[in-house]
């Protein structure tokens, strides 16, 4: 990770945490079912992913429940108030993040790579938050979270991390860009998303 500082995963972690909450928080009451850039996923399903990886990451690292439903098979169903799961995750998820050392060479993790460094494996999870919370923005019509300067370490791991998860179906082949492309645009295109959907596509 050559262009940051080691200290400097926990900003872009609370900011992808800040960033995922504060678009949620967002969504109209009628929103929840429109579709996303994540094909065949609604808000809703989406919002049931990242809030199932965070927990993912939580259970990696400190051990207990992980999530309550496969992230991968979202039912887009919940009962109750949206946020309640999403804000317990992320405060856990933090809390989790915390008490790994800065440094630490060996952190579990979820992803099939196993212990990762600590920058790694935290960028890998503010990954997760930052760009799903791209996807509700998108699908919403709020403004996008992402920007240069958070997205650019984004990319950053995601070239480290991202083509074994793609044998998994965690995305979406990467979309050609051309080299006029922005950090941001060039994050998205690399996760297999086209910066420019449209909010509301169908």
């Amino acid at each position: 990770m050559s262009e940051m500082a080691t200290a400097q995963w926990r900003i872009v972690l609370d900011e992808a945490h800040t960033a995922l909450r504060t678009v949620v928080e967002g969504v109209p009451a009628d929103a929840w079912d429109l579709p996303t850039p994540c094909e065949r996923w609604s808000v809703t399903q989406v919002l049931q992913h990242a809030t199932g990886d965070q927990l993912a990451f939580v259970s990696a690292i400190v051990g207990g429940p992980g999530p309550t439903e496969d992230p991968f098979a979202p039912s887009g169903r919940i009962d109750g108030d949206k946020l309640v799961d999403l804000r317990a995750a992320l405060d856990a998820s933090a809390g989790a993040w915390a008490g790994v050392a800065e440094d630490d060479p060996q952190v579990p993790t979820p992803l099939p790579q196993g212990k990762l460094p600590a920058k790694v494996g935290a960028i890998a999870c503010a990954l997760d938050a930052a760009v799903h919370a791209w996807d509700i923005a998108a699908a919403t019509g709020q403004p996008s979270p992402l920007h240069a300067d958070l997205a650019r370490p984004l990319l950053e791991v995601a070239r480290q991390i991202v083509e074994p998860l793609r044998n998994y179906g965690a995305y979406a082949p990467a979309i050609t860009t051309g080299p006029e492309a922005d950090d941001v645009s060039a994050l998205l295109a690399y996760l297999g998303r086209d910066p420019q959907w449209p909010a509301g596509k169908r």
